[in-house]
Formats: C-alpha cells, sequence, structure tokens
C-alpha cells in the first residue's frame, strides 16, 4: 500500500501544471454532468451503456463471438442513440451553461422590490391555500419562458396579492393555467406548461403539480403550487418538488434562493471585470 502511494504521488509529482488543469477541468466537467442526470431516468441509462461497454472486453476475452459483435455494433451507433435518448439532458445542460455564463436579466436585484413582490405573493398564496383555490406561479428568473407566455394572455400588470388571487379564481378564463412573474410585473396569465416525463413522482399529484416539474426541469424559474384539493402549498425548483409550505417558510425559502442567485451573478460580474482589466493591461 505504501508503495502504491508513493508511485500515485511520484506520478503527481512528474505531471506539468497544464496537465493539472487539464485533469481538474475534465473532472470537473464529468461531475457537473452526473449532477445533471441524477436522480432522473438518464441515470439509469448511462448504467446500462456502463455495463454494455465493461462486457465488451469480458466478451472477447471468453471468445462469446456473438455477443461481442452485438455488443460491439451497439456501441457502434450508440452516440446518435445516447444524443436520441438524452436530447432533454443535454438540452438542460447547455440551457444552464448559458444561464451560468450570460443570462442575469430576470433576478430582482433591488432588495426592497424583491420583499414586497415576495410578499405580495406569499400573502396570495396563503388565502388561495385557505379557500383551497388551485393556482401555479412562476417566478421567472435567468432562463427566459417567452414561448410560455407566449400561450397565455399578456397582462403586464404590477404584482398584488387581490390581482392573483382573482386570476385564479373558479370559473374564471384565467384560472386553468399558470399565471408568469416577471420582476415586479404579472406578464401573463392562463399559460400552458410542459409537463414532467418523470415517471417516478406520486400517482397523488394531479396536472398542475406535474406542469410545475416539468417547467421546473426546463428552467431556473420558482414555481409555487397551490393544491385545489387540499390547499397544500407546494414548490418545484430545479426539476425538485418540496410541499407543505406555510407562509413564513415559503417567502423565506424565496428570498433565499433569489439572494443566492444575485450572489453568484455579482461574483460572475466581478470576475468578468477583473479579467476585462487584465487583459487590457
Amino acid at each position: 500500500m505504501a508503495q502504491f502511494f508513493n508511485m500515485l504521488i511520484s506520478t503527481i509529482k512528474g505531471l506539468s501544471p497544464s496537465a493539472i488543469l487539464d485533469i481538474a477541468v475534465v473532472s470537473y466537467i464529468f461531475y457537473k454532468g452526473y449532477m445533471l442526470i441524477k436522480e432522473t431516468r438518464a441515470e439509469q441509462l448511462l448504467k446500462g451503456i456502463l455495463l454494455i461497454a465493461a462486457l465488451i472486453p469480458i466478451s472477447s476475452l471468453l471468445q462469446l463471438n456473438m455477443l461481442y459483435w452485438i455488443l460491439s455494433n451497439t456501441i457502434t451507433i450508440g452516440v446518435i442513440a445516447i444524443i436520441i435518448i438524452f436530447q432533454p439532458e443535454i438540452r438542460r445542460a447547455l440551457e444552464h451553461l448559458g444561464r451560468s455564463a450570460f443570462s442575469d436579466r430576470h433576478i430582482m436585484e433591488d432588495d426592497e422590490i424583491m420583499d414586497k413582490v415576495i410578499t405580495e405573493i406569499v400573502n396570495a398564496v396563503e388565502n388561495l391555500s385557505a379557500t383551497r383555490t388551485g393556482a401555479l406561479i412562476v417566478i421567472e428568473q435567468t432562463t427566459g419562458l417567452g414561448e410560455v407566455i407566449g400561450t397565455g394572455t399578456k397582462l403586464d400588470a404590477v404584482v398584488t396579492s387581490a390581482l392573483l388571487e382573482n386570476i385564479f379564481v373558479v370559473n374564471t378564463p384565467l384560472h386553468d393555467g399558470a399565471t408568469i412573474i416577471r420582476n415586479d410585473r404579472i406578464v401573463a396569465a392562463g399559460c400552458f406548461l410542459p409537463l414532467t416525463n418523470n415517471n417516478d413522482i406520486s400517482k397523488s399529484l394531479g396536472t398542475r403539480h406535474r406542469a410545475a416539474l416539468g417547467i421546473s426541469e426546463n428552467s431556473d424559474g420558482l414555481i409555487i403550487i397551490v393544491s385545489e384539493e387540499t390547499g397544500t402549498v407546494s414548490l418545484a425548483v430545479n426539476g425538485k418538488l418540496t410541499r407543505r409550505y406555510d407562509k413564513d417558510r415559503l417567502k423565506d425559502i424565496l428570498i433565499r434562493i433569489i439572494k443566492s442567485r444575485q450572489k453568484s451573478k455579482l461574483t460572475y460580474r466581478e470576475k468578468v471585470k477583473l479579467w476585462i482589466k487584465k487583459i487590457s493591461g
């Protein structure tokens, strides 16, 4: 064991700085890639692909010619198959990369405006929950939701609890859909959201929850759901659903998420400024 560690240390010492950087970047890419598909259908598919890759040399060693031929040809067309099978995950990864690097326009920067908007939202949610009025509210973040907004009725109204409650009154034209909030404005209501393809979620969850998960898988929006049957308040973020929020807990988690994204955005801006300053001499 000591000999192994000595050999490992000597190998690391022999690496150039560029080689170490190369290894670190590739490791980070693999880590982020795994985190994007963790606990999704893609994770199980990846395990199946790795199993096939491991069986190829074993079948060759044992001279299982038919099995080796099948597995080898499967891998040959595997690149195209991976692109088709992992299309939702690849799209999500590219969108994540795009928002991390470039887009930051829809995160509320003014703390006073943010507190006012979130307060109006949670007040409306509390009242909707008390009356068991179903609701679906999407707070747009860095991922633009223009396509979703186009499916509903554009409003461009100030965010108020009274307006949000009126939108979701049963049997009104806009109640059966999602309301999209961008910064301090209600931009649209009655919008259609894509349903999640995740078959592992509870069968007790209805269309609103599936729609909330669907849009959270394809954007970084914050989606609030009020159950029509039970009045339970849920929150969908990054493909994950958490439930049973009260007013104070919901407000706290929304503000914490938005502030953490503000911090990440400002950190990125500072890095860009330093980089520009460096290359400009």
